[in-house]
């Protein structure tokens, strides 16, 4: 009788156990389920803010002020997503991602400008340290984790270390530069070299949305046709918020070659793209009668406002 009741009684602890095991397996699958959707909800920042940084003002370079506002805003107050692991929710965000890189890209080719041309004296003078240092941190890939065993088995420096030291570079030059001590020259030779450098960066993005669209469409039904899209917003957006912060730069030299009519042009070019935010980006014909194709969209503003830049460069010339 004794051994029956225990029997029965180890019958009932097992059964508990594996119920309460159960309930445990399931309560950690709808985590699961919920984890990746809700952290993306909460992570996902696509920031096209277009007054973003208005309210900026500095005895430095507002441009250089520009970027750092930028740097700040994404690797720090955003969640820098690029080189998030599979385990993180970020990983999933492939559009904030190539939004960032799109971003950070723009200012590393801005940065190169500032030292090779506007931080040094007619060229002659040593490149500005602090300008070379930021310039080469700012080339720095964008999805490198701390680990990345196909380089190193060691632990590496990851995206955001090395941007916010390329940020803290910039800070430094534009607090030399308040103070006297530094270079950046206002002359109309280095706005003009400036301006044709973002052109060609922008003739290149025209060129890879005209290579994507020739090489064959996908409609609705592109999963990458949306990365690039993203990329060149990106790109978009920060060249709209460091072009504004060279206006205030060269403000002297813009009114005095009356090119403030066609700069406000270019800036309306720029921002028909920043507004840009489809549900889906679709790379259908372009010529479609029912579907259209964003990229195409995209890379008309995209020539219009290079055009504009042109047009500015060659009053610029005169």
């Amino acid at each position: 009788m004794w051994d029956t009741i225990k029997d029965i009684w180890y019958w009932l602890k097992d059964l508990i156990s594996w119920k309460i095991a159960k309930r445990l397996i399931l309560v950690f699958i709808a985590l699961c389920m919920l984890y990746y959707p809700v952290g993306m909800f909460l992570i996902n920042k696509v920031d096209a803010d277009p007054g973003f940084g208005l309210e900026y003002t500095s005895k430095g370079s507002y441009a250089v002020a520009a970027s750092i506002a930028l740097i700040d805003r994404e690797v720090k107050q955003h969640s820098w997503v690029s080189n998030d692991p599979i385990f993180k929710p970020g990983a999933m965000l492939d559009n904030m991602a190539h939004y960032q890189q799109g971003i950070i890209a723009a200012i590393a080719r801005f940065s190169f400008e500032l030292s090779d041309q506007l931080g040094r004296t007619r060229g002659s003078s040593s490149a500005d340290p602090d300008l070379q240092e930021a310039s080469g941190l700012l080339q720095y890939a964008g999805d490198i984790w701390w680990w990345e065993p196909s380089t190193s088995l060691m632990p590496v420096s990851t995206s955001e270390q090395q941007y916010i030291k390329a940020m803290e570079q910039l800070i430094v030059y534009n607090e030399r530069l308040s103070r006297g001590n530094a270079v950046f020259e206002k002359r109309a030779d280095n706005l003009l070299a400036t301006l044709d450098r973002i052109s060609l960066d922008l003739g290149t993005s025209s060129a890879a949305i005209d290579g994507y669209i020739k090489s064959g469409f996908g409609c609705v039904l592109d999963l990458n046709a949306d990365d690039l899209f993203y990329t060149i917003k990106g790109q978009t957006y920060a060249y709209r918020l460091i072009l504004k912060g060279l206006r205030k730069d060269f403000a002297e030299i813009i009114q005095s070659r009356d090119v403030g009519t066609t700069w406000d042009e270019m800036e309306s070019s720029f921002d028909s793209i920043v507004a840009m935010d489809p549900l889906i980006v679709s790379n259908c014909a372009v010529d479609g009668f029912i579907l259209q194709n964003h990229l195409a969209s995209e890379g008309f503003y995209l020539l219009r406002a290079r055009t504009q830049l042109k047009e500015i460069t060659n009053i610029l010339l005169k």
